[in-house]
């Protein structure tokens, strides 16, 4: 059975975010990730995963100017300076809080942006966040996000971002989202069997509605044991949005064994 990890920017969001830890501790996770520590005290952040006994799984590279719609700026080749500021911050919070991995968003195309120049950009700025992470005992992870929520998104399928982790020349890990890929490739189970190597993490949500599995199209209970049989010893987060309150959508994860 795949060890899931509560997604605390989508579940558990009846609760003040610093409150969460604690809810998420009570219902039987034993890890969490959340999209951004840099608002919050590093040291009480710290606490709030020892006292309630959980391991700070994930968490993304400062985005640029998110509350402005901007998702990631490792594409853009005016902001390169402040993508390795952000790389040494989120370096700082990994280091205070456990954390062994860190996702890349890649960022929105801006209109009349030069392909050559954003891939040369990005490439480069992977290579420096892989480096630098590494250092520091992080692993740098990039996802791919589907154009239907989030249109422009540079980077929308595993095999786009596996050639260009290629091109790179670094072992990046790819944060593979099976919502994401399910609305823009599917194949799902062929797919995850054939990278599953090069997959770090492992992300859900049923479509449509990105609400919790069993509200939808996917067959998770297939996958679930489908992961099994390949051996995927990684984190699988839940990364939707509760139908109900978030207790009362874990049915499926008791379900399954998937909760303590």
């Amino acid at each position: 059975m795949p060890r899931f990890a509560a997604n605390l920017s989508m579940l558990f969001n009846e609760h003040p975010f610093m409150d969460r830890f604690a809810a998420a501790a009570a219902a039987g996770f034993k890890g969490v990730e959340y999209l951004f520590p840099y608002a919050e005290n590093r040291d009480a952040l710290a606490n709030a995963l020892a006292h309630n006994g959980l391991t700070q799984v994930l968490f993304n590279l400062p985005p640029g100017n998110w509350e402005a719609g901007e998702r990631g700026i490792a594409c853009l080749p005016d902001r390169v300076g402040e993508f390795q500021d952000g790389v040494g911050h989120a370096i700082d919070y990994a280091r205070a809080l456990g954390c062994k991995q860190v996702n890349c968003l890649s960022g929105i195309i801006p209109a009349g942006a030069s392909p050559d120049k954003m891939r040369e950009t990005i490439i480069a700025n992977l290579r420096f966040a892989y480096h630098a992470l590494k250092d520091a005992g992080v692993r740098l992870i990039v996802e791919p996000i589907n154009f239907y929520d989030m249109p422009g998104f540079y980077l929308n399928r595993s095999q786009q971002a596996l050639d260009l982790f290629d091109a790179t020349g670094c072992d990046i890990g790819l944060q593979y989202d099976i919502y994401h890929m399910q609305r823009m490739e599917g194949e799902i189970a062929d797919t995850i069997r054939r990278i599953l190597p090069r997959i770090a993490h492992i992300q859900i949500a049923d479509t449509p509605g990105r609400n919790e599995p069993g509200t939808g199209e996917i067959n998770y209970p297939f996958l679930f044991a489908h992961l099994d049989s390949l051996g995927y010893t990684g984190w699988v987060s839940c990364e939707y949005r509760p139908a109900a309150g978030t207790v009362e959508g874990l049915g499926w994860l008791r379900n399954i064994g998937g909760l303590s």
